[in-house]
């Protein structure tokens, strides 16, 4: 039997919404990695070529019929499917194509690709539980594939889990560490969550000396470390035996220069936490100065 060829589609293609990208690269030839147990009949295998260069060239009418009519003739196979479902799905014809990939994941529970495209059609629907559930087994069966992680992110974000975002950037990022997009996706996520924690525990306790903390750690962000200095003081004065904030005291003090002051803060802190690692090593090394 000759095998179906696999073509790419490269990415960088303009004007294309999520669901498109998706449907390009997943959707047409989505056969790759299966070549080797294709059971599809080499009398069917042109018509579904076919197919597959009308859904290329965007003649959805013609890639339908030619993979409704491989299945008609026998082809009933989970590619084949998936096809024909990223066929409805380019119509924006969600339900209809969501049937047609929940038929592919019957046939071949392990095919990644029809889990992700049946993602799109659901977020398209705006249902988030079942498009996250179908994304959560795809990246079981595909770890490191970037796509299932970013629309894992994407459906957190529009679910408004910031944690969930957080991880997905973090494995991207463990999957590609040279690519900068990740890197600021990840830090925009991290920023968010911080905002959002900050949020909830004025909400919980506006007098809690971790919320003049967290103040604080934003003007570090902002580079006004005397703002930064004045909330770590409050939050002193608020829980004066709360873990860190001794430390961080210290370590605005020695970036200003202000040895004594610093030493004094880690002395407090070493009081607290006797056994704290960062504070003994900035104690030493700022004797040393």
């Amino acid at each position: 039997m000759k095998h179906l060829s696999f073509v790419q589609v490269s990415p960088a293609i303009p004007n294309l919404s999520w669901v498109s990208y998706l449907v390009l690269v997943l959707g047409l030839f989505s056969i790759a990695g299966y070549s080797q147990n294709l059971n599809l009949p080499e009398s069917l295998q042109p018509l579904f070529t076919s197919g597959v260069e009308a859904l290329k060239k965007g003649d959805l009418d013609s890639a339908e019929k030619s993979f409704q009519t491989v299945i008609d003739r026998g082809g009933k196979l989970s590619f084949v499917y998936n096809n024909l479902g990223a066929v409805y799905q380019q119509r924006k014809q969600h339900s209809q194509a969501l049937t047609q990939f929940r038929e592919a994941i019957r046939l071949q529970p392990d095919y990644a690709s029809p889990r992700i495209l049946a993602a799109a059609s659901l977020m398209a629907l705006e249902r988030f539980p079942e498009a996250i559930k179908e994304l959560e087994y795809a990246a079981k069966l595909q770890p490191n594939e970037p796509l299932v992680r970013l629309q894992l992110a994407k459906v957190y974000e529009q679910t408004g889990s910031l944690v969930g975002r957080v991880e997905q950037y973090q494995k991207l990022r463990e999957i590609n560490p040279k690519e900068p997009e990740y890197a600021f996706q990840l830090g925009r996520a991290f920023m968010e969550l911080a905002a959002w924690c900050s949020q909830e525990i004025e909400r919980i306790n506006p007098a809690s000396a971790r919320l003049q903390q967290s103040i604080a750690n934003n003007y570090v962000y902002q580079g006004n470390n005397e703002k930064a200095i004045e909330a770590l003081k409050k939050a002193i004065l608020v829980a004066p035996k709360l873990p860190d904030l001794h430390l961080a005291l210290a370590q605005l003090y020695a970036q200003q220069g202000r040895t004594t002051d610093a030493i004094q803060e880690i002395d407090l802190e070493l009081a607290i936490v006797p056994n704290s690692l960062a504070a003994l090593t900035m104690k030493e090394n700022l004797e040393k100065r």
